[in-house]
């Protein structure tokens, strides 16, 4: 099946924002870590087009998205989910090139990408390098591995 990789388009956060929160669950964190989460996961449609908010449609339905925010030459890959009955299927790998296309078209040189310890093996497999540990927007105390990706010129 076709993936279609588009901007996202106004009235669509109350859905990014419940795909992200399905996303994150799909990794067996209980309630009380998924509701600490919800504020940092949340969405608002005023900001979709700012942060560069990319769809993965599959049959019209959304199946994943990403973020890319920042100026160049320096970004960050605010977000990034698919939806956990699809995981495994490229939709993430199709996601993270737009990511990247869509980065070099702007300027950037290099982005970063503070990864959930459970999605680094991916992050690591689509090029990023681990360069340092950055607390949670979330969870107090928690850390996590940031990864920086060079955009080839």
């Amino acid at each position: 099946m076709t993936v279609l990789i588009r901007p996202a388009r106004p009235g669509e956060a109350k859905l990014l924002t419940e795909l992200a929160l399905r996303s994150k669950a799909y990794w067996g964190y209980d309630a009380e870590f998924l509701a600490s989460c919800r504020q940092e996961l949340t969405l608002g449609d005023a900001e979709l087009a700012g942060r560069r908010t990319s769809v993965a449609e599959r049959d019209g339905g959304v199946v994943g998205f990403t973020t890319l925010e920042g100026e160049p030459p320096q970004g960050v890959l605010g977000m990034m989910f698919v939806d956990p009955e699809l995981v495994g299927e490229g939709i993430g790998r199709l996601l993270f090139t737009h990511a990247v296309e869509t980065a070099r078209a702007l300027g950037f040189t290099r982005f970063t990408i503070d990864a959930d310890p459970n999605a680094e093996p991916f992050y690591e497999a689509m090029g990023g390098v681990p360069v340092s540990r950055v607390p949670s927007g979330s969870i107090p105390g928690r850390t996590l591995t940031q990864f920086l990706r060079r955009v080839p010129g």
